[in-house]
């Protein structure tokens, strides 16, 4: 839906208010105009009255060579990709001298690069939602306040916009609405029921002579297990947290799980790992918790045999309990003291529109947060895609204080290596440094 477009003065007073002193030229951002990679049937204003044109004010305000830094994600395929969606911005606005160089920076580890020094950081930046919160509370993010090509809170999912949003306000742009979780498995081995239970998985598995890999150390794939039989994990006011993993029900998940890693069947390895065991073409892993973004090299790995489901079931204290998951997204964030406002705000509506967001899929498997791009056909086919639907009634939005990783990454661990003699005191000792108080 089309929002009245504001005016050159009013949104230059309101980006020198945010940005005093951060010496910006192009402060002329604005409410919307239709997608330029929308559908024609949205009539561009490109070429009317300037003064209702946001995209021509931008570029009358621009002189010489527009410099930005783009970071995303180090894999192949995003570096591939989003070199491509750069061109398509730099053919798009053709007008301007663009210099526009691309990063490579995981986007789980985005914030902390960014926070080292927020002025030296990239104009525009992927990263994963549960980040959003330090960064607003740093100054990192400039607020998704004004656009220019659509409106970021119409074209998304409701998931996506509030993980991209703090107490209601907009500071991100969806990209990816796939950032969870499940199970890919090697359908010539395992049939539907295998799949089902870790119990029956590993007993397929020991049968054919093969393995089933998640990264038990790994806090993230921890997790699940946990919520899963119901135990609790939460991210107070202050970026502390609350959990309650040392009680009963914990005891049993942390018994259940040393269980499953002493398996023979059973090993305990990274996503880089297991990646790099597939490119070695002789991998005798066949089923993998893993997400959207290893669907190309698992399908090319597991040929005909390519399948995904949901999470299997495990069996804590005797009862058969759904394994959980987090969900996540993927964002988009623009510096807030970029020397190109205006223009990382548009480059970053161009990474995250319809069109880009199905090139991402194409590339990489992550699933659209546009919902228009999320419900076509090509996306909707995916085993991967189809696999994060049916676990998502069992997963919990990412939003954990960074004192929970490195306790629960040395609780699994040593769940995966079979070192924990006392599981009270190991979970007490790890709830421990989870709830500690937040620096």
């Amino acid at each position: 839906m089309k929002k009245k477009v504001l005016s050159l003065m009013l949104v230059a007073a309101m980006t020198a208010t945010l940005f005093a002193g951060c010496g910006n030229k192009d402060e002329g951002t604005t409410n919307n105009t239709p997608d330029t990679q929308a559908p024609a049937a949205e009539d561009s204003q490109a070429g009317g009255d300037t003064a209702e044109d946001p995209i021509a004010n931008l570029i009358a305000a621009t002189e010489g060579t527009v410099a930005l830094d783009l970071w995303c994600s180090e894999t192949p395929a995003y570096q591939e990709v989003m070199a491509q969606i750069v061109e398509n911005f730099k053919q798009t606005y053709s007008e301007v001298d663009f210099d526009i160089t691309i990063g490579a920076q995981s986007e789980a580890e985005c914030k902390d690069r960014v926070l080292e020094d927020v002025t030296a950081a990239a104009d525009v930046y992927v990263f994963a939602d549960d980040q959003v919160t330090e960064l607003v509370n740093a100054g990192a993010l400039q607020p998704v306040e004004a656009t220019y090509t659509y409106n970021p809170s119409e074209t998304n999912s409701a998931g996506a916009v509030d993980a991209a949003s703090v107490d209601g306000k907009l500071y991100a742009y969806p990209l990816t609405a796939s950032n969870g979780y499940f199970l890919f498995y090697d359908s010539t081995v395992f049939s539907e029921e295998d799949v089902q239970s870790w119990d029956a998985l590993l007993a397929k598995a020991n049968e054919a002579g093969v393995q089933v890999g998640m990264e038990m150390s790994g806090a993230w794939y921890l997790y699940g297990m946990f919520s899963g039989a119901g135990c609790t994990l939460s991210m107070n006011e202050d970026q502390s947290n609350s959990c309650d993993w040392n009680n009963e029900t914990g005891v049993a998940v942390a018994e259940a799980c040393a269980k499953i890693a002493a398996d023979p069947a059973f090993i305990n390895i990274t996503d880089t790992d297991f990646s790099a065991k597939l490119a070695e073409g002789d991998c005798n892993i066949k089923a993998y918790v893993d997400g959207t973004w290893r669907s190309g090299d698992i399908q090319a790995a597991y040929g005909d045999g390519y399948a995904a489901t949901k999470l299997p079931t495990f069996t804590v204290n005797g009862a058969q309990v759904q394994q959980g998951s987090y969900a996540g997204y993927k964002l988009v964030g623009v510096n807030a003291y970029s020397e190109n406002v205006g223009w990382s705000m548009l480059l970053a509506e161009f990474i995250s529109n319809e069109a880009s967001q199905l090139a991402i899929f194409e590339a990489t498997g992550e699933g659209p947060a546009n919902t228009v791009a999320g419900s076509s056909e090509e996306v909707m086919a995916s085993p991967a895609i189809a696999a994060l639907v049916a676990q998502s009634p069992y997963a919990d939005p990412q939003r954990v204080g960074g004192k929970y990783w490195d306790p629960a990454a040395t609780l699994g661990k040593n769940l995966a290596e079979g070192t924990v003699t006392d599981y009270q005191a190991a979970l007490d000792e790890a709830v421990a440094g989870i709830t500690a108080p937040a620096e």
